[in-house]
């Protein structure tokens, strides 16, 4: 039975950690030929993942039997920490191989991640025009559209026949990112429409580009945010994105391969924020505790003041609360309520802004729903915590201090702190979103420590309307 045979029995995993097992072992015996026969065939990302693995002098050893066109590939899926050792142990020559056989944006990408020293050799090692490229990419705005986009892509005019046009794809198409999205400029460089290879295949091929393409393109330009540009790529099903500079001009493109990092990075951006965080453009276990420190202190330190509030007030009615001492045991669990209500309608609203499904302007018919969910939600977690508080603390443990009035306190308290937690969790990510400010600031944290507040604020108030105190 061959391997074939065998992949209803394997997961891709457990295939490629076999894969990997049987590479180690050649390379323990020494057999570099059948080890480079092995690795011209495998995947360049599992590739990249086992030269990761194994220890620094073989990784670089190993990495030079690669062929100049393998090895680029290779170099684009390590992480920048592999990508500065490899180039820390080939030659300048080797390194002009492969900075030339990278696609342009893999090759921003890495400068942006290198340290100035190795950025310096590289910039060397490439050649004049290359350099100018980088050198223009690294000038956009950075998280623009500018700075993701890549250089290589197939571009036809519409006076071709599609016999030509699959000339000009075969002549140039082996560099370019993607050869099944071709863009239609004029002599200008002026984008003018767009054709796939598949709408090619389908044709005559005497017919002209003119007849075939799609003139109603959907374009970014060179400084629209990387976040706008990948709702376009969600909202039109989109593979790849012409971008055009002020004129016009056609001067790159992004791929959906990119902008699937973009959508990555945006929701690790967004969760550090939700979580009380400063963003990072780094990864988890390549930061430095002090970087970590430095990201989480500010919004500790804030969280931590704001909770303040809470004190001041638990002191000013602090001789109230002593009549009937019951009423503070239940204190953690509404605020805790509170929070979560809160957080709950935060994360909603802020994942629905993201995505484009609500907009400011939809305030009211986003208030009017959430105002119903807190009735409901309210309600009853209302009529459940009376329940437990009567049959739970009161007969089954014998608290005396919960009594019925007690019980409707706290259970009244619950359907109003819902209400407001949930308001305020939907109406700050809108309101942030008005005047400028990602939604995600106004996330679980602060909304929590505002609700504690003014929770409390609701439990004394109806405490004092109820029991009289």
């Amino acid at each position: 039975m061959d391997e074939l045979d065998n992949l209803e029995a394997l997961d891709y995993d457990a295939l490629q950690e076999k894969h990997s097992d049987e590479l180690l072992e050649l390379l323990d015996q020494k057999n570099m030929k059948e080890l480079k026969l092995r690795m011209e065939d495998m995947n360049e990302f599992d590739l990249a993942e086992f030269l990761s693995e194994i220890d620094d002098k073989r990784m670089a050893m190993v990495f030079r039997l690669l062929s100049k066109e393998r090895a680029a590939e290779v170099f684009a899926n390590f992480e920048p920490p592999e990508q500065e050792k490899i180039i820390n142990s080939i030659t300048d020559s080797e390194l002009t191989g492969i900075v030339e056989e990278l696609y342009l944006d893999d090759a921003v990408d890495m400068m942006e991640e290198m340290p100035a020293n190795v950025v310096k050799r590289v910039m060397r090692a490439a050649t004049p025009q290359t350099r100018a490229l980088i050198n223009q990419y690294l000038n956009y705005p950075e998280n623009s559209a500018g700075s993701i986009m890549t250089a290589e892509f197939v571009d036809l005019k519409k006076y071709m026949s599609v016999k030509d046009a699959f000339a000009r794809i075969r002549r140039i198409g082996e560099d370019k990112e993607t050869i099944y999205i071709c863009f239609v400029t004029n002599a200008s460089r002026k984008l003018e429409g767009v054709v796939t290879v598949k709408d090619l295949l389908l044709a005559d091929p005497d017919t002209e580009i003119e007849e075939l393409m799609d003139r109603n393109v959907v374009f970014a330009s060179t400084t629209e945010d990387q976040e706008s540009v990948s709702e376009k790529f969600s909202d039109y099903d989109l593979m790849a994105l012409p971008v055009v500079d002020k004129e016009g001009r056609l001067v790159g493109i992004v791929t959906v391969d990119d902008i699937i990092d973009v959508m990555e990075q945006e929701a690790t951006e967004d969760i550090e924020k939700m979580a009380g965080m400063l963003p990072s453009d780094t990864p988890y276990s390549r930061t430095k505790p002090l970087e970590i420190y430095k990201n989480r202190i500010p919004w500790l330190m804030f969280l931590m003041l704001s909770a303040t509030f809470t004190s001041m007030i638990l002191t000013s009615f602090e001789q109230m609360l002593a009549i009937v001492p019951g009423l503070v045991a239940f204190i953690p669990m509404l605020m805790g309520t509170g929070g979560n209500s809160g957080a709950q309608s935060a994360t909603a609203v802020i994942r629905s802004l993201s995505l484009g499904d609500i907009e400011p302007k939809d305030a009211l018919r986003v208030i009017w729903k959430e105002w119903r969910v807190a009735v409901l939600c309210g309600t009853t977690l209302s009529v459940v915590n009376f329940g437990k508080m009567l049959l739970l603390d009161h007969l089954i443990l014998g608290n005396p201090s919960v009594t019925i009035l007690v019980a409707a306190t706290v259970s009244l308290s619950i359907v109003f702190i819902v209400m407001f937690a949930k308001l305020v969790g939907s109406l700050l990510p809108i309101g942030a979103e008005k005047i400028g400010l990602d939604p995600a600031v106004m996330a679980n944290p602060l909304i929590s420590t505002l609700t504690d507040a003014v929770s409390l604020l609701i439990y004394i108030y109806i405490a004092k309307l109820i029991l009289g105190i």
